[in-house]
């Protein structure tokens, strides 16, 4: 039994479908991540930044796309050298990060430095917004 099931929450199977996607992206560790709030001035909308440790990614080797409410983050190297590793400690495996945004929530960019991919967010300020029915007939 969900939590969406009652007959007061109407047209909320979309956010049961975006938490049932949160939960299983939540299980990705690879590649490291942090989420930073930023400082925001008085009146600005409140932004995010998203860094994820890519060491030994290109900005070729990656991908940022927004899909139906959703950060998704590819990364695949093509490794064509004939490298012979006596140790490999820096991991080169393709990983796939999904992050659930909320509406409304803008990317506003991206940048690759020193092996650290931050893609910044944008949280738009909420807006009331109250509107009263006209009813209709006699």
């Amino acid at each position: 039994m969900s939590i969406f099931s009652s007959p007061y929450l109407l047209g909320f199977d979309e956010i049961q479908r975006l938490l049932d996607r949160a939960a299983k992206s939540s299980a990705d560790t690879y590649p490291p991540c942090n989420i930073e709030r930023l400082s925001s001035s008085e009146g600005a909308t409140e932004s995010l930044r998203i860094v994820l440790a890519v060491a030994g990614f290109s900005r070729h080797d990656l991908e940022i796309t927004v899909e139906r409410h959703q950060l998704i983050i590819k990364g695949r190297r093509n490794e064509t050298g004939t490298a012979n590793f006596l140790h490999r400690g820096i991991a080169a495996r393709p990983f796939h990060r999904t992050f659930v945004l909320a509406e409304g929530m803008e990317v506003r960019g991206a940048s690759l430095e020193n092996g650290l991919l931050a893609i910044e967010l944008a949280r738009p300020e909420p807006q009331d917004l109250a509107r009263k029915i006209e009813i209709r007939g006699d």
